[in-house]
């Protein structure tokens, strides 16, 4: 009998406290429709869902011909699996972890290092940075989704100084006129931005405490006399300070843009890139790594150093950080993802209700398939898998995987090395 080369995973449902809540959780949904054997507790965070072979959620394979009993027991065993590049570049590992993430409260204001300073932190701190690796990452929405992701234009921020005096206050006059009074040239702005937040960082703890509590009740009360709260991002700022009252991050998204992602859009978080995901269900690629340095929104420990030395400052429009996705020629239903590193790339493949049998091309790299919506009988020699909503499939290198659909159409996702 051939080798058993495509197979279905049952993959680790991570509880952050963050997470939507029972079957409000996008994870929850699928993966109760995935195997009705799981009841979905209705008082549990189901924050994420993790495809692949981190040690800290190894999927389990849903194959009794294979012996192995993980995805990492069977790319150990079967290592080209992986196909030629990922083996040999790469270091025989699978390169990303796919997730789909149910987001209810906003996670921390973070950014991840590049390679040369993940090495470095790791070196010095490797309780707080445990390993030697970056950590890009990428989210396409599944359904409305809301991000904080880099520095807003100067013209954004400066009007916040003018127009929230607390937010100025915690950053102080003399930082604050020198971004407002910079020329145009980028290095010298870049240099006013980290200023500035570098105050604001460093704030007295009672400062900014006192002041985030006088824009609070102010918000509160210009709202209750019908004052259009915009000039304050008063509705956010509310929502921010009420998951984390007291927290110096509600004063970040006056730095910050606020992306709003409608499904299928999506944004890449290279290194050294603030971002928060506030509220959503998204699909999110990253490289295997857990490196993350933290800004604000958080109980856990916040490197204020590092953070403010590593931060990208370049200014930028909420909508450049878009990250466009390139439809394949020779495929209509194929729409590809492409981040400018070689960890990974991500994969839309939406099929029309018009089309009955479809294949999923071979590529040289190990894939990771999750199915969205739709029902079909996949077919890759020697197996047959029915797959349907919540479905995640290993697909090993050069392979191809026949659906007969039986569904008004489907959507999935595809995780794999395309550089």
């Amino acid at each position: 009998m051939a080798a058993v080369k495509v197979f279905p995973l049952k993959c680790a449902v991570q509880h952050y406290a963050w997470g939507k809540v029972g079957l409000d959780s996008e994870v929850a949904r699928l993966v109760s429709c995935n195997d009705s054997s799981v009841v979905i507790d209705e008082e549990k965070p189901y924050a994420e869902l993790w495809m692949g072979a981190h040690p800290k959620g190894d999927a389990l394979i849903c194959d009794n011909r294979i012996s192995q009993k993980t995805l990492g027991e069977w790319i150990s065993k079967h290592p080209n699996g992986l196909g030629s590049k990922v083996k040999d570049i790469l270091q025989g590992k699978l390169p990303f972890l796919f997730k789909v993430l149910s987001v209810n409260i906003s996670l921390s204001i973070q950014a991840h290092p590049n390679k040369e300073l993940a090495a470095k932190l790791h070196a010095q701190f490797p309780d707080r940075y445990p390993d030697k690796n970056h950590k890009p990452e990428m989210a396409i929405a599944l359904t409305p989704f809301e991000a904080l992701c880099g520095f807003r234009p100067v013209e954004e921020i400066i009007g916040f100084l003018t127009n929230v005096p607390e937010f100025r206050a915690v950053i102080g006059n003399e930082a604050a006129e020198i971004l407002e009074n910079s020329p145009g040239h980028p290095r010298q702005i870049s240099d006013a931005l980290k200023k500035c937040f570098t105050r604001m960082m460093n704030c007295e703890k009672k400062t900014f405490v006192d002041q985030l509590n006088m824009l609070v009740k102010r918000v509160l009360q210009e709202g209750a006399a019908g004052k259009d709260a915009a000039e304050s991002n008063g509705e956010l700022l509310l929502r921010l300070h009420s998951q984390f009252p007291g927290d110096v991050g509600c004063f970040v998204i006056y730095f910050l843009n606020v992306v709003n992602l409608e499904p299928g859009e999506a944004i890449f978080l290279g290194a050294n890139e603030p971002h928060a995901y506030l509220y959503g269900d998204c699909i999110e690629c990253m490289a295997c790594s857990d490196n993350t340095v933290r800004a604000g929104l958080t109980p856990k420990f916040i490197d204020v150093h590092t953070l403010c030395e590593m931060l990208n400052y370049t200014p930028a429009p909420a909508s450049e950080k878009i990250f466009p996705f390139v439809r394949d020629p020779c495929d209509p239903c194929v729409f590809m993802y492409n981040p400018p590193v070689p960890d990974f790339s991500v994969i839309k493949i939406e099929i029309p209700s018009s089309v009955e049998e479809y294949t999923i091309s071979p590529i040289d790299s190990a894939s990771i398939l999750l199915v969205i919506s739709g029902e079909a009988l996949a077919t890759a020699d020697p197996s047959e898998i029915n797959v349907c909503r919540g479905s995640v499939l290993f697909i090993a290198a050069n392979e191809n995987v026949d659906l007969c659909i039986n569904s008004d159409g489907m959507l999935l996702f595809r995780a794999c090395c395309m550089q």
